[in-house]
């Protein structure tokens, strides 16, 4: 028996171009009346229709901001063969459009109780990063590292005064599988207890996985890692990757 419960419908209230490779969707409506509260970033699954063979198109999308009858969804615009129908809908959706959505889905915070945080991420996993960056304690420290496609990608993120961020202009997202560990090993990690978050392409992902548990030690509750995407795929081929990877690892 399928215990997921069935999508809501929700309405398109406003969409904006926050930067050069950021959209934003707002969504609302009588559909949201009996959404969860703190659900910032969690995830939706959109349904976008379906393709040529009749399934579903389904993509996933974190939960930037909450506030009473409106959720704000980013988008990160990544182009030529990158771009994916979520992509398309996000540039091209009217207000007052409706769409399914299914969710939320448990959100994915750093790793607490620890005295200094390593966060890395791309543009796909920005609104997690800035959720996460947020709900931190006022004195904690660590650096974040994220990659961008444009300088004018550089958001305003609201984190405590001891983290650092360090942006990192890739206008090919998914080309530079080093670009995100290397950047981590230009850190100068204190001792102490260290938490590690790193969420973005598949093979950056690999890399950044190495560098945590192979070079740092991290594993178990001090550490998330998790790819969003992996280029050249599309969601559903992404997840059967990320499965065969997952179970590698755990042979």
């Amino acid at each position: 028996m399928n215990s997921r419960p069935s999508p809501r419908n929700l309405t398109v209230l406003a969409r904006k171009r926050l930067t050069p490779s950021m959209q934003r969707v707002t969504l609302g409506g009588p559909g949201l009346s009996d959404f969860p509260a703190e659900q910032e970033g969690g995830y939706l699954k959109l349904f976008l229709g379906e393709d040529a063979n009749s399934k579903p198109i389904v993509r996933t999308y974190t939960i930037r901001h909450q506030r009473e009858g409106e959720l704000d969804i980013d988008f990160a615009l990544h182009g030529g063969a990158a771009a994916g129908p979520a992509t398309a809908w996000s540039l091209s959706v009217e207000p007052g459009s409706s769409i399914p959505v299914g969710g939320p889905g448990p959100a994915k915070p750093l790793p607490p109780g620890h005295d200094f945080s390593l966060v890395a991420g791309d543009m796909t996993a920005l609104p997690a990063i800035g959720v996460n960056l947020a709900a931190l304690a006022k004195d904690a420290v660590g650096i974040a590292v994220i990659e961008i496609q444009n300088e004018a990608d550089k958001a305003p993120l609201d984190k405590p005064d001891g983290v650092e961020v360090r942006w990192l202009v890739n206008p090919e997202p998914g080309t530079r599988p080093d670009l995100l560990v290397d950047a981590l090993r230009d850190v100068d990690v204190p001792a102490g207890r260290i938490a590690g978050w790193a969420a973005c392409e598949f093979n950056s992902m690999r890399e950044l996985r190495s560098f945590f548990r192979d070079e740092l030690g991290l594993s178990g509750p001090s550490l998330y890692i998790s790819s969003y995407w992996k280029r050249g795929l599309v969601e559903d081929e992404h997840k059967l990757v990320k499965r065969e990877d997952a179970q590698a690892q755990a042979a």
